[in-house]
This record gives structure tokens, C-alpha cells and sequence, in this order.
């Protein structure tokens, strides 16, 4: 784990497109604020645990994926390819 010191209004940047900024500081809390692309997920670990605590739960009680198109072609019979006539 890095640990820096940052003030007020100062920053850090992860990679080239993630701005971690700190916004305020007032007694034991500190608010900050997390520029990052949309398509970049930021959550707060709580809810991060969460949602995956409910998708392991929905991966352990669906069923079994079908069978893909491919795997149910007859043998003798080649499954055409996008382009093909």
C-alpha cells in the first residue's frame, strides 16, 4: 500500500485518467472526490462487498448456462460463419 500526505484542495493521480482529490478536512473526516472515466466503477468498499456478496449468491442459485448454438450443431453439418453464404 502507497501512503501519502495530501492538504486540502491537493491531489493524487493513478494512472493517466484518475484524479483522487482531497476536498476538505474537519476533525476525524475527510472528503474527497474521485474524477474517473464512466466507464470506471468507484464505490465505497460497503457497497463494493456488497454487490459481490449478490452476485455470488445469484451465480450460486441460477441454473446452468444453455448450451451454446455451436455446441448444439450436428456433427456433419458446419456451423456457418458470419460472411458466409
Amino acid at each position: 500500500m502507497l501512503v501519502l500526505t495530501r492538504k486540502s484542495n491537493q491531489s493524487i493521480m493513478i494512472g493517466d485518467n484518475i484524479e483522487v482529490s482531497v476536498l476538505s478536512v474537519m476533525g476525524d473526516k475527510v472528503r474527497i472526490g474521485i474524477a474517473a472515466p464512466q466507464e470506471v466503477p468507484v464505490f465505497r468498499t460497503e457497497i463494493y462487498l456488497e454487490i459481490h456478496r449478490d452476485d455470488e449468491a445469484d451465480s450460486s442459485t441460477s441454473p446452468a448456462p444453455a448450451a451454446s448454438a455451436d455446441a448444439s450443431a450436428p456433427a456433419d453439418k458446419p456451423v456457418p460463419k458470419a460472411g458466409d453464404s
